[in-house]
């Protein structure tokens, strides 16, 4: 099932997040964790802070999926993950990164953006692409 998800709500969300986790002064900002990440998507729906750990989640994958479709279309960087057709819905791929997260713990510590990705190329490899055609030979001068 897709649910449906604006923006505007992924923001709030994130936001409340932010609230509750800002930092005390002089406390230096640590970027999200791959465990970090793991554990705010598999926060249980009885957790009084599920809604706000699950749009934290969401949003991330979101936005990191969009900035990879941007900077790997025509004309961009090599793809490092090529979804399927048909595309699997947010909770499927929330799910399974939850799983794969779970299963590499020595990622744990890395940037969630990195983990992320190893989950995506991991889950959802590019097709080798076809070996470029030999180059015409030109006849050597002598």
């Amino acid at each position: 099932m897709r649910l449906p998800l604006s923006l505007s709500g992924l923001a709030l969300c994130a936001m409340a997040f932010a609230a509750q986790a800002q930092p005390l002064p002089g406390d230096a900002v640590q970027p999200v964790s791959t465990g970090t990440l793991r554990n705010l998507c598999s926060t249980p729906t009885t957790d009084p802070n599920a809604a706000i750990a699950v749009g934290f989640c969401r949003g991330f994958m979101i936005g990191v999926g969009q900035y990879h479709a941007g900077i790997s279309g025509p004309g961009g960087a090599r793809p490092i993950f090529c979804l399927p057709n048909p595309t699997p819905t947010l909770e499927t791929v929330q799910a399974d990164f939850v799983a794969w997260a779970a299963g590499n713990p020595q990622y744990a510590v890395e940037k969630a953006v990195d983990g992320l990705m190893r989950f995506a190329a991991a889950a959802y490899p590019c097709p080798t692409p076809p070996p470029a055609p030999p180059a015409a030979r030109r006849p050597a001068n002598r």
